[in-house]
C-alpha cells in the first residue's frame, strides 16, 4: 500500500499528518521537530488552532537546520468561519502565510459550512467562534454568505498560486454535491471527523465516486474530546475488547489498528500527538495489514456517534443552537 492519496490534479498527499489542533504553543516546536524526526511530512494546521505562528517557527528551524525542504512537506491549513465574504478570503490566508512563514499552502479548505459576522484582524486573532466574549451571554452570530461566494474566491487562491488545491472540511453529501454543480475547480479533499465509531459509508463512498480524497480527524474518535467534557472515559476505543484481540494478533497497539483502519479504507488521517514515541506508533502503519474480516468488525463498532457537532457544542459553549448535521 502506497503512503500517498494522489489527488486528480497530480499532487500526492501523505495518508498520514500530524493534526495541530489543541497543541499547546510551549509544545509546538518539539513536537513538529520530533515530528519531522519520525518521518511526519504532512501537517494539518488552522486559523481557529491559534498556534500558527509558533508552527511556522518550527517549520522555519527545520528548514535552517536542512532536515527538510519546504517541497518536502505537506502543510495544509483552513478558512475561519468569520472570513467567507469574498473580500476576507485572500486576506485571511495571507494572514495564515505570514504567521506559518511560508509562500504557499499545499491545500486550503474551508474549516465549517457556517459563515459567522467578521472581525478584523486587529480586533481580535484568531477571532474564535462568538462576536463579543465580554458580553454577558456571548454568542455567536451567523450572516448569510452563499458557500458560492466563498468557493470563487478560494479558486482565485489556487489560480494565483497561492495555495496548490483546495477543498472543505464538516460537509456532507447534499452541500458537496451542489457544490461540485457550480465548481470550476471541484474540491480536491473533504476533511471530516471518521472513526470506528462515526464511519460515514455513505460520505465515503461518494467522495470516492467523485474523486475527491478524504481525510479523517479525530481518527483515534474520543481521546480529543475528553478534557473539553464532549465525550465520557467509556466511550474509548482504545479499551474496545474487539480492537485490543486485533491488536494482541498484530502485536500492535490498539491505537495502530484504529488508524490502520482509517489508512486501509482509503482515508488521510491526522492524529495529534505531543508524545515521540506515540508520533512514531502513529506514522508505523505500513507494514502490516488487517484482514476483510478485521476491517469488518471495526466497521462493525459504528454507533453513528459524533464528537465534533456544532449542534451540540454550539449551544453548551457559545449560547447559539448551530446545526450542519442532522
Amino acid at each position: 500500500m502506497s503512503d500517498k492519496i494522489k489527488l486528480p490534479g497530480g499532487h500526492e498527499l501523505p495518508k498520514v499528518g500530524l493534526g495541530l489542533w489543541k497543541i499547546a504553543s510551549d509544545d509546538v516546536v518539539p513536537t513538529i521537530t520530533a515530528a519531522i524526526e519520525a518521518g511526519y511530512r504532512h501537517f494539518d494546521s488552522a486559523c481557529d488552532y491559534g498556534n500558527e505562528a509558533e508552527v511556522g517557527d518550527a517549520l522555519q528551524q527545520v528548514f535552517q537546520k536542512g532536515e527538510v525542504k519546504r517541497e518536502d512537506l505537506w502543510i495544509t491549513s483552513k478558512l475561519w468561519n468569520t472570513y467567507h465574504r469574498a473580500e476576507h478570503v485572500r486576506p485571511a490566508l495571507e494572514k495564515t502565510l505570514m504567521d506559518l512563514h511560508l509562500d504557499y499552502l499545499d491545500l486550503y479548505l474551508i474549516h465549517f459550512p457556517i459563515s459567522l459576522k467578521f472581525i478584523p484582524f486587529e480586533e481580535r486573532y484568531p477571532p474564535g467562534w462568538v462576536t463579543d466574549p465580554d458580553e454577558p451571554h456571548p454568542h455567536m452570530e451567523p450572516v448569510s454568505i452563499p458557500i458560492q461566494e466563498t468557493w470563487e474566491a478560494m479558486q482565485e487562491l489556487k489560480e494565483a498560486g497561492l495555495v496548490k488545491e483546495i477543498g472543505v472540511c464538516n460537509f456532507n453529501c447534499s452541500l458537496l454535491r451542489d457544490l461540485l454543480s457550480y465548481a470550476k475547480i471541484p474540491p480536491a479533499v473533504l476533511q471530516v471527523e471518521m472513526h470506528p465509531l462515526l464511519t460515514q459509508e455513505k460520505l465515503l463512498r461518494f467522495c470516492n465516486e467523485n474523486d475527491i480524497a478524504v481525510t479523517a480527524f479525530s481518527p483515534l474518535g474520543a481521546l480529543s474530546y475528553f478534557s473539553l467534557g464532549m465525550a465520557n472515559p467509556g466511550e474509548s476505543l482504545l479499551e474496545q475488547e474487539v480492537i485490543n484481540t486485533i491488536a494482541a494478533r498484530h502485536d500492535r497497539t490498539p491505537a495502530q489498528i484504529i488508524l490502520r483502519w482509517g489508512v486501509q479504507r482509503g482515508t488521510a488521517i491526522v492524529p495529534k500527538s505531543t508524545h515521540p514515541e506515540r508520533l512514531r506508533e502513529n506514522i508505523s502503519l505500513f507494514d502490516f495489514e488487517l484482514t476483510e474480516e478485521e476491517m469488518a468488525s471495526l466497521n462493525d463498532l459504528n454507533e453513528n456517534r459524533r464528537f465534533n457537532d456544532p449542534g451540540e457544542f454550539g449551544e453548551a459553549a457559545f449560547n447559539t443552537f448551530m446545526p450542519i448535521y442532522e
